[in-house]
């Protein structure tokens, strides 16, 4: 979900069951107010994270949870970001990968550098992550002048 969503660490913990599931169906498609600007961001819900959310979905701890990843306290409604960056290290290093180089902001980015890489289109990756600045999309992705050179030299006109 945090590869799809493409939402922040602090946005992601908070989502609700609402957000991803109707009549009994996860969504292919949601909407989740960022807290920062408070803007909606639109996101697809790929096939293979719909069939996991599914599964977790019939996990007893979700039984009348509101919060799509509840906490293990009653007084804690949602996973902290402090658990959920555990969450990502523990997965990381699971896997064999060095768990210094990846991070909760490592799963927001994934999709949209991918998107970026495939089409050039900063614009999309702009309204994919919510961001108004288109500067701060450039320093986010790390588009450096050799990214611009190579989009402009595979366009022959």
């Amino acid at each position: 979900m945090a590869i799809d969503s493409k939402l922040c660490g602090c946005d992601l913990v908070k989502m609700k069951v609402i957000d991803v599931m109707a009549s009994g169906q996860i969504k292919e498609r949601a909407s989740v107010l960022q807290s920062k600007t408070q803007k909606p961001v639109r996101f697809e819900i790929s096939e293979g994270t719909r069939a996991s959310v599914k599964r977790w979905m019939e996990d007893e701890i979700m039984v009348g949870s509101e919060y799509l990843w509840p906490g293990r306290f009653h007084e804690r409604l949602h996973i902290s970001t402090r658990q959920y960056a555990r969450i990502v290290r523990d997965w990381v290093t699971s896997i064999g990968l060095e768990a210094s180089a990846y991070g909760t902001h490592s799963m927001r980015r994934t999709k949209v550098t991918q998107v970026y890489k495939r089409t050039g289109n900063l614009r999309a990756v702009q309204l994919l992550l919510g961001h108004t600045n288109m500067d701060s999309i450039v320093r986010y992705l790390g588009v450096e002048l050799e990214d611009a050179l190579a989009i402009a030299e595979a366009i022959e006109i």
